[in-house]
């Protein structure tokens, strides 16, 4: 079947309380277990109108902590050896485009090539506090800089680049990537045409957002296979990871084998990897490593 399996850790609050550190033992854990790759998500701030929320009810309160992506991943980096490292989004328009390149190609560097980097564009005017990086506008400025990023990470400097929101002259910004063909970029969104052109032109594999239906996913698969095409790209290195919806018991305990029953449908379609959210459905941080167990057990 071939499919991978990776974990999101949200949901802090529950699951660690006054400890956030403990994250670093699920990181080593995960690891250990042979869990293929850990995703943090990403807010630098939560304002309280969490009702426009666009895909569904927002799943937690706006105090909820949310570690700087990033920076956590640096820390699993120096705890695990083969686990992948990912964001689940990183909401690029809120960072300036130096800033992010040179982050993320040192984290590259420190975890010897293990980073994966999924990016969005946000969903909440109130995080988008800057006055040079407004809420309007903000995917064009996103498309930019992964334009100026890719230059800059490939291209032996000094790197010029011109766009209407990005431009520099004869930069060096070392170090680079050490990821021979350059840092997976994942792009969420729907399964529609701007999203299937975007990561056809710019990235590696699609995030869809939520918990999707197969035929959502089918439709957003098909156009980005064609938009593959067009490109001049092969559309079977395409990557797709789809959210898989926790399954629990009458008595509310997690149950594995349910939840992991619709792979082979999902594989049939077209996802690479699958995403479970560890906040959403673990009742207590004790229930973490056996769970971990468990799931590498059952990809491994």
């Amino acid at each position: 079947m071939g499919v991978k399996v990776s974990l999101t850790i949200s949901g802090l609050a529950r699951l660690f309380g006054d400890d956030l550190a403990g994250v670093l033992d699920v990181a080593r854990a995960a690891d250990e277990a042979g869990i293929h790759q850990l995703v943090l998500p990403d807010h630098l701030a939560i304002g309280n109108r969490t009702d426009r929320y666009p895909f569904g009810k927002f799943p937690y309160p706006p105090e909820e902590p949310w570690l700087e992506p990033l920076t956590t991943l640096a820390a699993f980096a120096a705890v695990t050896e083969n686990i992948r490292l990912g964001t689940g989004i990183y909401i690029a328009p809120l960072r300036p485009v130096l800033v992010v390149a040179k982050t993320v190609a040192t984290l590259d560097v420190l975890s010897r090539g293990r980073l994966d980097l999924g990016l969005g564009t946000g969903w909440q005017p109130e995080e988008f506090i800057e006055p040079l990086a407004p809420f309007v506008g903000r995917t064009a400025r996103t498309d930019d800089m992964i334009r100026a990023l890719r230059k800059l990470w490939s291209e032996a400097p000094p790197v010029s680049f011109t766009s209407p929101s990005v431009n520099f002259e004869n930069l060096w910004c070392e170090p680079r990537p050490v990821q021979a063909e350059g840092i997976p970029l994942w792009f969420g969104g729907g399964p529609t045409l701007a999203t299937a052109r975007r990561i056809a032109e710019l990235g590696t594999g699609w995030l869809p957002v939520g918990v999707m239906q197969i035929s959502e996913l089918v439709k957003g698969i098909e156009l980005l296979r064609e938009a593959f095409v067009i490109e001049g790209r092969d559309p079977t290195t395409l990557g797709v990871r789809a959210g898989l919806p926790a399954v629990t018991t009458d008595s509310g305990m997690f149950d594995l084998t349910a939840t992991l029953a619709p792979l082979p449908a999902l594989a049939d379609v077209g996802v690479t990897t699958v995403s479970l959210a560890l906040g959403r459905f673990l009742k207590n941080r004790t229930d973490i490593n056996p769970f971990l167990r468990d799931l590498g057990a059952a990809f491994n």
